[in-house]
């Protein structure tokens, strides 16, 4: 235990072992509540399926973390690792059914620091962050503004934020993978990203292409059905040129096309309904350096109805 009153506790992490840095981890954050949960089982079968050890990682509450310039009494640091230290058993469990009794190593490190900068340093040596899409208090809350939307925008690694996976999210696992693909090179790393998971489980991938990011008889009154008839074909072309370098990197990934005309949010969501995880680049074709979150990106975390993965457009 801690089990020395200070008037001033100095934030710490303390991991369970060091992790060799040549085989990265997959990292996440672990509040105890179901999100978190479900996090943890899809970072378990991430691990799994890569050969990599997992990282749980838990923070909690410390006044001084919030600046409170008055001490606690030791028995308050004590409770409260005894707490993450029970959250971190009950991580475990639930990681070692996720993966059906196959090995696979599990670190822990449990921090006095905010949840932010916490998993954002975890990020830092992390193959993917996973973190729950709402959670209690500090650790990860509800999409806009909180942990995970943080995380979208900070982690230096794809985050995957995973929503509720069901009853028995093994029965999802012969779904597709949909990938958001606009044809720029903002959409080439999470493009690479999506034909890796779905290589890694043996599944299709749905590459989803729109022509226009808003909707273009709202904007356009003069648009008509047929200027899009005319450039389909176009867009086709556009579409098979994004995935063409991929598809020769893993030839065994079947590559279902789909393009629209307008709304790609809208076409994601729907998609996600059948998928076991969407994957999309942090920032849109519009590549604003200030725009840290692509509109279509801040709406597909809204309602998509299965995890969504968020990789850095710049990496």
């Amino acid at each position: 235990m801690l089990g020395v009153e200070s008037p001033l506790r100095a934030a710490f992490c303390r991991r369970s072992e060091t992790i060799v840095t040549i085989n990265p981890p997959v990292a996440v954050g672990v509040d105890g509540t179901p999100q978190s949960d479900h996090a943890v089982w899809w970072a378990a079968r991430e691990a799994d399926l890569r050969n990599a050890p997992l990282l749980l990682v838990t923070a909690f509450f410390t006044p001084t973390t919030y600046g409170i310039p008055f001490g606690m009494p030791a028995v308050f640091f004590d409770d409260q690792e005894t707490i993450a230290g029970k959250r971190l058993a009950q991580a475990t469990t639930i990681a070692k059914d996720a993966v059906d009794g196959r090995p696979l190593k599990i670190h822990s490190e449990l921090c006095t620091d905010l949840p932010i900068p916490v998993l954002r340093r975890a990020s830092q040596t992390a193959r993917i962050l996973v973190v729950g899409s709402r959670g209690h208090g500090e650790f990860t809350g509800s999409i806009e503004g909180s942990v995970s939307s943080a995380l979208a925008v900070h982690s230096h690694s794809p985050v995957i934020i995973a929503g509720e996976l069901g009853e028995n999210p093994r029965t999802h696992t012969h779904r597709p993978i949909v990938v958001g693909v606009d044809g720029t090179e903002h959409s080439r790393p999470a493009t690479e990203a999506a034909f890796e998971e779905a290589s890694l489980r043996g599944v299709d991938l749905v590459a989803v292409h729109a022509w226009s990011d808003i909707t273009l008889a709202v904007v356009f009154s003069a648009f008509r059905e047929s200027d899009w008839d005319e450039r389909q074909d176009d867009h086709r072309d556009h579409l098979a040129d994004s995935l063409r370098e991929f598809q020769l990197r893993y030839p065994d990934v079947t590559v279902r096309p789909v393009l629209a005309k307008d709304q790609p949010g809208k076409h994601l969501t729907e998609y996600s309904r059948r998928a076991q995880l969407v994957v999309l680049g942090r920032r849109g074709r519009g590549g604003l350096s200030g725009m840290l979150l692509g509109n279509t990106c801040r709406e597909v975390l809204r309602t998509a109805h299965c995890p969504v993965m968020i990789v850095n457009s710049d990496r």
